[in-house]
């Protein structure tokens, strides 16, 4: 078992940049065949491998993640400790100053006061490990789930880890560095990096696409700063599209979303393209993006934004944009797997919904406290949303839109995710089922 630190080396692959110059049409015919790669731990319940489908929650500021049954009663099997090296890790953030003042940085900007100890994590496929990304540690681990312990540790470039992706046949990751404006992709089972790539400005969500050929990255722009007012929104940064070639990590194309919202007539809003959503074939993509209350959707084959959801405000929501959690309005969306709905987190305003994607029509507001995420459950029914304010996950039926349960998890819940572990595991070694 290793456990040091893996020094970010350039890989081959990095250098072999295709040259400029393809065509458009290839392009975008290429693309357009790029269907979104479920993670592989929804492909398949484990059902006579000895695993069992779970969904794990990362409770963001307890340093936990939470495992729950995948269907049905969210019913919870057990608990994880994410930070079992936290003392040795602080110790090495408080003997370097430039570490600690980041470290600082990020509790009191993006950690709204609090550390940010699990952004995202996956289940490696054999549910031995969960890999997850620590942003106040600026790192990814990989985790033994039956001894808790850690098995690797990458640390990321610059100072800060966000959101994760995993490849289709689960033997990648890809995480977004968002202080140094890269994204690694490393070996799951060893955290030795095989790739990487340069994006906009804090690059944030990832998506791998058409069987993991593709891999896209969106980057959101400095999201902490207090310049919100909407004449100011040119200084939050370079943010963009990126999508690279999974295997070389040359770049096949940038999306600039600032063009496609002039085009569309939608300029007053922001670029910064937060959580999304393919459709299952993969020819449109939804996102939503900072300060707005509603989503876009975009066609990849034609390169154009074709149509916008206004969702309702809530009228207890502050107009003020400086209180709006690190610029989302909205922030977090999910596709039931036929591609007739749409899950929506109304983060500042306190409820989710399900839309039909053929009309955009909601349907019923589903209170919710500060909804962070929205997932498909395993079963496929439901759309599971964290409840970051009120520290609950909870499922809302695709079919009605309507809650059927809710269940208590640790402090700040934020990603939910599919994945498997063995059969009849506790997590009693793994930090205890509190």
């Amino acid at each position: 078992m290793s456990t040091g630190t893996h020094h970010n080396s350039r890989s081959p692959y990095v250098r072999s940049r295709r040259r400029a110059g393809l065509a458009a049409a290839a392009l975008l015919a290429a693309l357009t065949l790029a269907a979104p790669s479920p993670a592989y731990a929804a492909e398949a319940s484990g059902a006579g491998s000895g695993l069992r489908e779970v969904l794990f929650v990362g409770n963001n500021w307890e340093g936990t993640a939470d495992v729950l049954a995948s269907s049905g009663d969210l019913a919870r099997i057990g608990r994880i400790n994410v930070v079992p090296d936290k003392e040795e890790r602080l110790r090495e953030i408080y003997l370097n100053p430039l570490k600690l003042a980041f470290f600082l940085g990020v509790r009191n900007t993006a950690g709204e006061g609090h550390d940010q100890f699990v952004d995202d994590m996956y289940a490696t496929p054999d549910g031995t490990a969960l890999v997850v990304s620590r942003p106040s540690f600026a790192d990814v681990v990989s985790l033994d789930l039956a001894t808790g312990r850690v098995n690797w540790r990458f640390a990321v470039s610059g100072y800060r880890a966000d959101h994760m992706a995993v490849s289709p046949d689960g033997t990648r990751v890809a995480v977004s560095a968002s202080t140094a404006n890269t994204v690694h992709v490393l070996d799951i089972t060893t955290g030795r990096q095989v790739g990487s790539f340069a994006t906009g400005d804090k690059p944030h969500e990832n998506v791998f696409t058409d069987g993991g050929r593709y891999l896209w990255n969106m980057s959101i722009g400095d999201v902490t700063s207090a310049l919100d007012a909407p004449w100011l929104d040119w200084t939050k940064g370079d943010r963009k599209i990126t999508v690279v070639d999974a295997r070389t990590f040359a770049t096949v194309r940038v999306i600039d979303m600032r063009s496609r919202l002039d085009a569309f007539g939608r300029s007053d809003l922001s670029d910064a393209v937060r959580p999304v959503a393919f459709t299952p074939d993969g020819s449109k993509l939804y996102f939503q993006v900072s300060f707005f209350n509603g989503l876009l959707e975009y066609d990849v084959a034609t390169d154009r934004i074709t149509r916008s959801k206004t969702l309702p405000k809530n009228p207890a929501t502050s107009e003020d944009r400086t209180t709006w959690v690190n610029d989302s309005r909205h922030h977090g969306m999910s596709v039931d797997p036929s591609g007739e709905k749409l899950c929506v987190a109304g983060t500042m305003d306190d409820y989710a919904t399900v839309l039909d994607r053929a009309t955009l029509q909601e349907g019923p507001l589903v209170p919710a406290s500060k909804p962070y995420w929205a997932t498909v459950s395993g079963d496929g029914k439901a759309c599971v949303i964290s409840e970051s304010r009120a520290d609950r996950v909870t499922a809302i039926d695709f079919a009605t839109g309507r809650k059927t349960v809710s269940v208590p998890v640790g402090d700040h819940p934020q990603r939910v995710r599919l994945g498997r572990v063995p059969a009849g595991w506790t997590g009693q070694a793994a930090g205890g089922a509190k």
